[in-house]
């Protein structure tokens, strides 16, 4: 049987949402929901310069969605990720990125995005602070963000503040540091699982990431964690190689900044065919890799490549 391009809307759209049990208007909802989610990604794509025919890809996805004649939850119950690579203007990965909002209701990538957007204060939120401490803060420190806060709590500022000891201090930053973390921790095994961009792919995009970044050829984005000057001094790489996009730029963490790392360890955020993974690239300081970049969790991997002397793979660049 051929398969089935998905149309605008039409008279089919009741019949395929009786058939996988979802109600008309729910599924009208649910797309229009989703179309929203690519649309916001288009968004912020876009304001970090991103590649525009990404960004364009976004768009078009987002619309196509949204004058869908079917629920992308029937399609997706009764195609699979077949039926949604199939709607117009959806390829692979943002089919994947449907059926991620489908059924989970998330989309790691967006949240990601997400995570350099102002934040409103919500000190009282914060375990450990209530509506009367965060009053205080607020009144003695002048803070009103929890970027700010988690900067004070590990510069020593927050401990000057009556009632904020060592266990209080430590226990807040452990609550923001899960908050205000990225959407999701690098993979670590021992060896790339399918869908895995090996060691020298990795390499290769840490090493145009850092020579762009110090040429100065890349947009700036101003952090909003550990930033209290508010200066645009990350750089922001998107790049690809093949059919995977990457988005690379320096760890911006408080243990980054502790140890001085914030010019060296690198992020890389890419796609597997099973989500959004992320990976990070350090100068290894000891050992027979000393002075050579390694992708962490995969040191045996780096030193393969760095013996064999492996040339990266073919890349486009954008």
């Amino acid at each position: 049987m051929m398969p089935v391009r998905h149309r605008a809307r039409g008279g089919r759209s009741a019949a395929a949402a009786a058939a996988s049990g979802t109600p008309p208007n729910e599924g009208v909802r649910e797309n229009a929901a989703v179309a929203a989610a690519l649309d916001e990604v288009a968004h912020l794509l876009s304001e970090q310069d991103a590649d525009p025919y990404r960004v364009e890809a976004y768009r078009r996805a987002a619309a196509s969605v949204r004058t869908l004649d079917r629920p992308v939850r029937a399609i997706l119950e009764l195609e699979g990720l077949d039926g949604l690579d199939r709607i117009p203007a959806v390829g692979p990965v943002i089919a994947r990125a449907i059926r991620s909002l489908v059924l989970t209701g998330r989309l790691p990538m967006l949240e990601r995005l997400r995570a350099d957007i102002a934040r409103g204060s919500a000190l009282a939120t914060v375990p450990g602070i209530g509506p009367s401490l965060a009053r205080r803060i607020d009144e003695e420190l002048g803070i009103h963000s929890l970027e700010q806060l988690e900067m004070a709590a590990h510069d020593g500022t927050l401990a000057t503040v009556p009632g904020f000891g060592p266990k209080r201090v430590r226990g807040i930053q452990e609550a923001l540091a899960g908050r205000l973390g990225r959407a999701r921790r690098p993979s670590v095994s021992p060896a790339p699982t399918m869908g895995e961009p090996d060691v020298a792919e990795l390499l290769d995009v840490d090493r145009e990431y850092r020579e762009r970044a110090s040429a100065g050829s890349l947009r700036r984005i101003a952090p909003r964690r550990f930033n209290p000057t508010g200066e645009a001094w990350l750089p922001v790489l998107h790049t690809r190689r093949g059919d995977r996009q990457y988005t690379a730029l320096y760890s911006n963490t408080a243990l980054a900044h502790r140890l001085g790392k914030t010019g060296d360890w690198v992020v890389l955020y890419y796609d597997t065919g099973d989500g959004e993974r992320q990976a990070t690239v350090v100068t290894a300081t000891r050992g027979p890799l000393a002075g050579r970049r390694v992708v962490r969790g995969r040191e045996r991997e780096s030193a393969v490549h760095h013996q064999r002397g492996d040339r990266p793979p073919t890349r486009r660049r954008t």
